[in-house]
């Protein structure tokens, strides 16, 4: 795989308002771009879900968790993590 095909991956702190983690599960999985979410977890703590995602760039992660995750009615909070390569 050259490096201009490799894909980013980032892993997506979700807190949400009290009674929204239902509707914003819901929007979470309708999210369609050219980044993806991989995986959506509900999770216990101090955030409700951690969503796993994947984009060609890490603009284009950034913009899926701002133009997508962030808006979304009901989130209130988002952390990004992005993965990196420990070689």
């Amino acid at each position: 795989m050259s490096k201009t095909s490799k894909k980013m991956k980032a892993y997506v702190l979700v807190e949400t308002s009290a009674g929204k983690a239902k509707a914003v599960k819901r929007s979470l999985a309708r999210i369609k771009t050219s980044s993806a979410v991989l995986a959506l977890d509900a999770i216990t703590g101090p955030y409700d879900f951690i969503a796993t995602l994947e984009g060609p760039s890490l603009d284009a992660i950034g913009r899926l968790v701002t133009d997508e995750i962030g808006i979304i009615d009901g989130v209130t909070r988002t952390t990004t993590c992005v993965v990196v390569s420990m070689a």
